[in-house]
């Protein structure tokens, strides 16, 4: 792992080199029919965000697409647990990237007190029982735990508070997860014991230098499938034919404001 702050050059880069390798990636799962998924957990302000933005921005959102589910409603919690999420699993072609997952029930929802004991243990019994069946159906499953210290988080937490455009990320619940910093920490343990095994491993994507956490987790994704580059078609633009068409004035148009 590199030490001293990361040279903003070079960090825009190799950011863009794996980026165009991502494109690579994505046109290949899109040829070939794979079926991709990648779960991101993580501590609140871990910057799980932050990486699932620099993945996707350069990709179709038809074949890469993120799914970060809201609370279950009344009626989604009275179903199997997993049974919301598997509406979100990939078709042939398709990348999903799970900000939090099913994991909900081994962490926020543990800790928290929104399910009790029993549906707990349940879902650490029947969890890599229903990892083995995505994977044998066919899907790639990664999953990442993004690793901060509580000092970098309480930094981030500062600054999520007392900046405009990240205020909004800031919610009653990263409040909680200070408060409960020992319960959670029990928490990620006890769900690592369950479900880090040989066939779905965790991986662990140290966090506290956002810039190196986003290329070291980006480079490991692209070395997690075999991937080739798919060759483009030679394309050739043809002339535009006008002829036969008067268009209307454009001054029947009702345009934006010229402020800039």
């Amino acid at each position: 792992m590199g030490n001293g702050k990361l040279d903003k050059k070079f960090y825009h880069k190799e950011l863009e080199r794996l980026q165009v390798e991502l494109v690579k990636l994505q046109e290949w799962v899109k040829r070939d029919g794979l079926k991709v998924v990648v779960i991101f957990e993580g501590r609140d302000a871990a910057g799980k965000g932050g990486v699932i933005k620099r993945i996707t921005e350069k990709l179709n959102p038809r074949i890469c697409r993120v799914a970060a589910l809201p609370a279950p409603t009344e009626k989604e919690k009275t179903q199997w647990y997993f049974q919301r999420y598997v509406a979100h699993l990939p078709s042939a072609g398709e990348i999903v990237l799970f900000d939090r997952s099913w994991y909900n029930r081994a962490g926020v929802e543990k800790v928290m007190g929104f399910c009790n004991e029993d549906e707990y243990e349940e879902f650490l019994r029947s969890c890599p029982e229903f990892e083995r069946m995505l994977q044998r159906s066919g899907i790639i499953l990664i999953k990442y735990w993004f690793s901060v210290s509580d000092e970098e988080q309480e930094q981030r937490f500062l600054d999520r508070i007392n900046t405009p455009l990240k205020r909004w990320k800031f919610s009653p619940m990263d409040l909680e997860s200070r408060n409960r910093w020992v319960e959670y920490s029990e928490a990620k343990d006890k769900m690592f014991l369950h479900t880090d095994s040989k066939h779905c491993p965790w991986w662990v994507v140290p966090s506290d230098d956002k810039k190196r956490a986003r290329l070291n987790c980006i480079s490991h994704l692209l070395s997690q499938i075999d991937y080739q580059e798919v060759d483009y078609p030679p394309i050739e633009l043809p002339e535009l034919n006008k002829e036969g068409y008067i268009r209307a004035p454009v001054e029947e148009q009702t345009f934006v404001p010229q402020r800039y």
